[in-house]
């Protein structure tokens, strides 16, 4: 509210004089303002934060986990962002075709595609066999099409059709057709080659159908267990396994050991350096080793492997026992030629068979000469026979038949056995998993000491896995000590390495080489995506770069801001301070000045 006032210096002049806001409601003002802007900085923070914690890497085990239940359920065929991929298994006995498929590539091109078998609508694996092998075909070359036309037609039916023209298919022939002539071979891939495309829309090529070796067999189940376990991963933190990483940040890969009923294959990562061999050993090694990329960039080296392989023909363990009956068979009737004895030539004066359990009889037939035999149960003498089996060298660097082994550095190595090398662990003695050499002799050595009949009692009883049948009893014993013998003796393994875990299935599910077949023919389809999420980073970079700059010029602006206020505060205290010093002698000089003029209306 206005007040007029006259002086009598003056009396023309006017004084108006308005009352000013209190400086402690500036204050106050200013210090709500400052406030509200800090408490919406903290805000600002506290989103950062989060934003920042959920960017962060999860559990690698978790996301395992996540990726391994996902793999069980029901492909999502609705998906138009998921590939499909089929491989055919042409064996001795049958073919098998597999359905796998896999979601876009996440565009960094240290990572291989995220392969897995596709699942229908019951959550059971897409795959189809027939019999008998494609081997059969080779009379009738041109009836190869028919054989594998209901194998493509089954997996037509559950790959979408709008994905036909962009499934790739792979025709891989193994065993059965490399026993048969070449010319045959070329026979049966040129009716495939020629016929399959006419019926069927995938992406087929002639290179896309071959008859694949022994090494390539192997690298691909290698391939397919290492890929399964994350031993491809090398990126962020490793989970508990990091211990196991490499000098060059790879994690450590593991080795493959599989038995089946009539061949050996072992197969593992080798340093790329090696000492230095004689010319006949470098010969070998150069064989028996490959070094492949799973790279989708041959200047991308962090994928790139050395692996040892080999395959045994005839140290299966069916063939093994085959090896070893006709081994006795010889030596005893040569003995008793030379001795006049009568060893095995009757049931009452059997040969008695360290490698059978106690009380089994069986008989021998080769050639129309008999031997009858009778179980002893003794392993350790079952093993010590099973030694000439080996066919070992006196070269320190050979192993089985004599052939190369490159080195394995036991104090740094991982393995895993599959088939019978599983079932000898498992299947009756129920000690599969992690193995230990010495828990498994005492094992075998008391399994093969017990008598039959108390054995056959005990599988009446239930007391052995669901899997063992009376052939798995009768040759349990051999059985183990050849894969004793074979491990030990024949690839050298220390008889307390532990670092040995026998398994039939990984993470639930059975692992085939075509797997790792499928994921190395594949290896190059991510440079597609890559191209592509080359060009959408050039785009969406630089709003990532503005973003950024902006995030931080805002922040900059609310740090000026706060200044500017605490300065003004500052100055508002100093205006307040002179004017409580001056306010008491204006106040003085106001009285002795104006002169109260009586009958003069102050004010409207």
């Amino acid at each position: 509210m206005a007040r007029i006032s006259f002086s009598y210096l003056c009396p023309a002049s006017w004084y108006f004089t308005v009352p000013t806001v209190s400086p402690f409601l500036r204050q106050r003002v200013a210090f709500l303002g400052l406030f509200f802007i800090s408490c919406l900085l903290l805000l600002m923070l506290i989103m950062d934060f989060r934003h920042w914690g959920a960017s962060l890497p999860r559990d690698r085990q978790y996301e395992r986990y996540l990726a391994r239940v996902g793999e069980l359920e029901a492909t999502d065929t609705e998906d138009p962002n998921l590939n499909y991929g089929l491989v055919v298994d042409c064996g001795s006995s049958g073919s098998r075709i597999f359905v796998y498929f896999w979601p876009r590539h996440n565009g960094n091109p240290h990572d291989l595609l995220d392969i897995k078998q596709m699942r229908d609508r019951n959550s059971q694996p897409v795959v189809k066999k027939i019999k008998p092998g494609i081997s059969a075909m080779a009379d009738t070359p041109e009836h190869a099409s028919d054989y594998l036309r209901p194998l493509l037609s089954f997996a037509a039916a559950h790959v979408p059709v709008m994905k036909h023209k962009e499934t790739p298919l792979y025709i891989l022939c193994t065993a059965g057709m490399r026993l048969l002539p070449e010319r045959k071979q070329l026979a049966i891939l040129a009716d495939l080659v020629k016929d399959l495309p006419l019926e069927f829309d995938f992406l087929f090529s002639q290179s896309q159908a071959e008859v694949i070796s022994g090494k390539q067999e192997g690298v691909y189940a290698w391939i397919g267990i290492n890929f399964v376990l994350g031993r491809f991963d090398h990126e962020d933190e490793l989970d508990a396994d990091a211990s196991q990483e490499s000098a060059v940040g790879r994690r450590r890969t593991v080795g493959i050991l599989d038995m089946g009923g009539a061949s050996l294959q072992i197969a593992y990562e080798v340093p790329t350096s090696t000492s230095v061999l004689p010319p006949k050993q470098e010969e070998a090694a150069k064989i028996l080793l490959a070094e492949f990329n799973l790279g989708c960039d041959v200047q991308h080296t962090e994928h790139v492997y050395r692996v040892y392989v080999t395959t045994f023909l005839g140290f299966g363990g069916n063939f093994a026992r085959q090896r070893y009956e006709d081994l006795v068979l010889n030596e005893t009737l040569s003995k008793n030629r030379l001795l006049g004895q009568k060893t095995g030539l009757s049931p009452d004066n059997p040969f008695l068979d360290p490698c059978l359990p106690v009380g089994l009889t069986d008989v021998v037939e080769r050639n129309n000469q008999v031997l009858h035999i009778r179980g002893k149960g003794d392993w350790a003498t079952c093993g010590a026979m099973l030694s000439p089996l080996l066919a070992r060298s006196n070269t320190s660097k050979a192993s089985l038949n004599g052939i190369y082994q490159s080195p394995i550095d036991f104090n740094n190595s991982e393995f895993y056995g599959f088939s019978e090398f599983f079932y000898c662990t498992e299947d009756v003695l129920r000690i599969g998993g992690r193995y230990h050499g010495p828990t498994f002799a005492k094992a075998a050595q008391d399994y093969c000491g017990m008598a039959w009949s108390v054995l056959t009692q005990r599988f009446k009883n239930g007391l052995f896995s669901s899997h063992a049948d009376e052939h798995r009893l009768k040759y349990q014993c051999f059985k183990s000590a050849w894969m004793y013998q074979v491990l030990h003796e024949g690839f050298h393994f220390p008889y307390d390495y532990s670092n040995l875990r026998t398994a039939q299935l990984v993470y639930d599910r059975e692992v085939q080489w075509t797997l790792g077949a499928i994921l190395y023919k594949t290896r190059f389809l991510p440079l597609r995506d890559l191209r592509q999420e080359g060009v959408r980073q050039t785009h969406g970079s630089w709003f990532r770069l503005s973003f950024v700059y902006n995030h931080y010029l805002f922040f900059a602006c609310i740090l000026v801001v706060l200044l500017a206020i605490i300065l003004y505060l500052l100055r508002l205290r100093r205006i307040h301070h002179r004017q409580t010093r001056a306010s008491a002698p204006l106040d003085l000089l106001w009285i002795e000045e104006v002169v109260p003029m009586i009958g003069v209306q102050v004010g409207p």
